[in-house]
């Protein structure tokens, strides 16, 4: 029976991948390579901490690896495992439209999971399967490997992160992704400690409910704790629109004693747009954001920093400039220019919590920098996402294309963030019996935290 199914299942593979696009020549390949190579070595503003041996070894035997991919899909994945090297959230390839990897639907099963305490849980599943499979339910075994090991071996190495702990949600979140038709074979721990084993194949899910249902979160969320603490949720600084909603509720806020901040599925987006609604919150008519700086080109200083020592650097400027730049080590600094607030409004001065968690990221982490020396505001919750900057985009062959930060920030006393995270004040790690339970504790300690410190 066993060596049945696998006859099945190497037959259903092998007309499965006939359907993936076979576009690229050798020539693409090894072109789309270089090029992600070369823009890295020329653009990329944290080269200073990439190994460049194991960096350039590694690109040279990718340069055969590449060309013998058998098809489109192999070869982007060749190049995002490249990518992942650099460990940078702002650095990535993408596929092009023509590779549509599908994670949670499995024809008739729908699962999504989610890292809860260094485990692979479910959190959501289609509507007829809740039973079988409860929420909560932890995956243990994927294609004969524990959790972990598959993750480290098939998964983590082909995703960009600046931060382990995102590396590892993101790892988890895409426990199963693959091609249609691509199969896993999964154990399942159910919280009854019952284990189960689940044969799963990509394919298109018709149903559409889910449980637990998904709540749509708005642009801007409000609404009231208490009768003396407002809660407000900006969940993206993408639209400017938020600028709008937020002066929508400003007559409400105004009655506010306290008020909770919540960024924590506030992805990023425009820093101008969340400063516009920070500039409310702050008596101050000035905000300090990041300092910025970025790589520096100078093609004959390089030519001529060859021929120069470190010990020949030494109090002479030229000669440190010409070494620094042979070296990939010249930056320019960006003009430092602190945000003036001109504002004839009335501002929202209280006790306020700013909750932040793995997902709030970019602009959103420009937010929580510009908001750093607020003395009536604190943080509550996990670690930040740990990655902002200035990507450069550019097109690969095929209908791909990638980005590559070129822009480094930092507190303004120049402690970094990128790579670290911002750490909240009070941190909140979200258990699963929170989670089974419903509870959201970075709240309730925000809630607990305002009631002891009022004005």
């Amino acid at each position: 029976m066993k060596q049945t199914f696998i006859a099945a299942l190497l037959f259903f593979t092998v007309t499965f991948f006939g359907q993936i696009p076979n576009t690229l020549t050798p020539s693409d390949k090894v072109y789309g390579l270089s090029k992600f190579w070369q823009e890295v070595n020329y653009n990329f503003i944290y080269l200073d901490k990439v190994d460049r041996t194991m960096w350039d070894n590694r690109y040279k035997e990718l340069i055969t690896t590449v060309q013998n991919t058998n098809n489109d899909y192999e070869y982007y994945r060749e190049l995002q495992k490249f990518c992942a090297l650099l460990k940078d959230g702002h650095t990535n390839v993408y596929f092009p439209k023509s590779i549509e990897p599908m994670t949670v639907m499995f024809g008739d099963y729908k699962l999504f999971t989610k890292n809860i305490e260094g485990k692979a849980v479910i959190v959501r599943t289609n509507l007829s399967k809740k039973d079988e499979i409860p929420i909560g339910s932890e995956i243990i075994e994927v294609n004969g490997k524990p959790t972990q090991k598959f993750i480290d071996d098939n998964v983590s190495p082909y995703i960009s992160s600046s931060t382990d702990y995102v590396l590892q949600d993101w790892s988890t979140s895409n426990l199963l992704k693959g091609l249609e038709g691509e199969t896993f074979i999964i154990k399942i721990k159910k919280p009854n400690k019952k284990i189960i084993e689940l044969t799963l194949t990509h394919k298109k899910t018709e149903e559409k409910e889910v449980f637990p249902p998904e709540i749509k979160k708005q642009l801007l969320d409000f609404k009231w704790i208490n009768k003396e603490t407002a809660y407000l949720s900006l969940n993206s600084f993408s639209d400017e629109k938020i600028d709008s909603l937020f002066v929508t509720k400003l007559p409400e806020l105004y009655k506010a004693k306290s008020l909770i901040i919540d960024l924590r599925s506030n992805g990023g987006g425009s820093t101008n747009v969340g400063t516009e609604i920070l500039q409310y919150l702050t008596n101050d008519t000035i905000l300090y954001g990041s300092r910025q700086r970025t790589r520096d080109h100078l093609p004959a200083y390089k030519a001529w920093g060859k021929f120069i020592d470190a010990k020949d650097t030494i109090n002479i400027p030229w000669n440190k400039k010409a070494y620094l730049s042979y070296h990939d080590q010249l930056y320019f600094d960006f003009e430092y220019n602190p945000t003036k607030i001109q504002l004839n409004a009335k501002r929202i001065v209280v006790p306020t919590v700013i909750l932040l968690g793995h997902n709030t990221a970019s602009a959103a982490e420009d937010f929580l920098i510009f908001a750093d020396n607020q003395k009536h505001m604190i943080k509550i919750g996990e670690k930040s996402y740990g990655s902002t900057g200035q990507p450069y985009l550019f097109d690969l062959p095929g209908g791909g294309y990638a980005r590559v930060c070129t822009k480094k920030d930092t507190y303004p006393d120049g402690r970094e963030f990128v790579g670290y995270g911002i750490k909240p004040d009070i941190e909140v790690v979200p258990t699963l019996d929170d989670f089974l339970k419903n509870t959201d504790k970075a709240l309730e300690e925000a809630i607990k935290y305002l009631k002891i410190n009022k004005k």
